[in-house]
């Protein structure tokens, strides 16, 4: 099956680099790739204690970044490696001060694994949630090097439950311990015989309560929401934004509106501020303009969503109507009812708050502006909805220290 499997990712590659010839994104996830053992050369040395964190892409980096900040403060004689598969993380922190080289990480074919490894010599390492690589397993496995998948969610129906899952299943045999979501996650790694798991919970909930903790004032939308009610859009796709653009142009309340699209390609922008009928701003034009005489801001820079979060009295996350949905527990932290659009399964937090009825699904423009108006005309309704969404965040809290302890005991001083 090794066999297979290493032809499989070899014809893999050679497709993608094909590919990425018309694919600006596969571009970047093929040229990318070439600067990683550079970058690892600059940064990592031969006598450096390292420890490698890898998640797939942006979510998956948010699962790990309270670890990664625990471990910056509990080992600061150690260095960090942060690797990314995708584009969509890699590209926005490549810059970033979380860990000391952050780079792609190479195709799972041996002599990748081998290079990679020898660069890295890493003392301890992290998976985070789904990163299954059966080679970079096999190898840490081999070297002795505890490995551990954290935040890790499983469902049946994935191969490693499956009758012909053999392959991937001898793969996951090859972590010290699984930190897992939830009980199913739990119950199913013991029906394959893997007993090395504890249920931590989702270390993005440490993540989201930290957000309560910090300065989230900006100055420009204090003078911007007044004394008016807020509503922020975040991280929406052109379904959503037709929907939200159409109840802004017929609202009659005294709301404010913020749209942080997820594409903020200058001429996507600009369809969005033609296409409403109500002073709209930029935030690239603040330094120009006053943010008190707009009713709409359109957020096209990255970096604040959270922050903007803040002000809303009731928030919409994008990509529901789309290809996936965004972040709900940004908003939903700050204790406002959440709108999302219908395609939410297998977001286990959006399913459990749709159900708890914090979290608002709707499935047309009619049904949007039915939940926008009950909650602006309803205020008993709009904070007992909120107060569901923030006990639920709030009593979730707890997978950092967990997986830490375990963590902790496996690295030299």
């Amino acid at each position: 099956m090794y066999f297979l499997y290493n032809l499989l990712v070899l014809t893999a590659s050679t497709i993608l680099r094909a590919l990425a010839l018309v694919n600006t994104k596969l571009s970047l996830f093929i040229n990318g790739r070439k600067e990683t053992f550079s970058i690892l050369k600059k940064s990592i040395s031969k006598k450096d204690k390292v420890i490698w964190i890898h998640a797939a892409s942006l979510g998956e980096y948010e699962q790990g970044l309270p670890i990664m900040e625990e471990l910056r403060k509990t080992r600061p004689n150690h260095k960090l490696v942060l690797t990314f598969f995708s584009p969509s993380g890699y590209e926005v922190k490549k810059n970033s001060k979380t860990a000391d080289a952050i780079c792609y990480l190479p195709l799972d074919t041996r002599k990748n694994v081998s290079q990679f490894l020898k660069a890295v010599h890493p003392e301890l390492v992290i998976f985070i949630k789904y990163e299954i690589w059966p080679n970079y397993l096999s190898a840490l496995k081999e070297k002795n090097i505890p490995t551990f998948l954290i935040s890790a969610l499983f469902i049946e129906s994935h191969i490693y439950f499956k009758w012909y899952g053999g392959f991937m299943r001898k793969a996951l045999t090859k972590f010290t311990h699984f930190f897992v979501q939830n009980e199913m996650s739990y119950d199913l790694l013991n029906s394959v015989g893997l007993n090395n798991a504890t249920i931590a919970g989702d270390t993005r909930f440490d993540r989201v309560n930290e957000i309560l903790e910090r300065n989230n004032s900006l100055d420009f939308m204090t003078h911007f929401k007044k004394d008016n009610l807020c509503f922020v859009a975040g991280s929406t796709w052109s379904e959503d934004e037709n929907i939200i653009i159409d109840y802004i142009n017929q609202n009659t309340h005294p709301i404010q509106f913020v749209i942080a699209p997820h594409t903020m390609k200058a001429k996507h922008i600009e369809y969005i501020k033609q296409a409403i009928h109500k002073p709209v701003l930029c935030y690239s034009e603040l330094s120009d303009n006053d943010p008190r005489n707009y009713e709409v801001i359109i957020i096209d820079t990255i970096g604040i969503l959270t922050k903007v979060y803040s002000y809303a009295d009731v928030a919409y996350v994008g990509g529901g109507f789309a290809t996936g949905l965004h972040n709900t527990l940004e908003p939903a932290v700050f204790g406002i009812p959440v709108i999302i659009g219908p395609k939410y399964d297998g977001f286990a937090e959006a399913e459990e708050l749709v159900q708890l009825k914090g979290v608002l699904s709707i499935n047309s423009a009619s049904e949007f502006r039915k939940k926008m108006n009950l909650c602006f005309e309803n205020v008993d309704y709009k904070e007992k909805t909120g107060e569901i969404n923030h006990s639920y965040i709030t009593s979730r809290k707890g997978a950092t220290s967990k997986i830490m302890n375990v963590i902790n005991s496996k690295i030299q001083s």
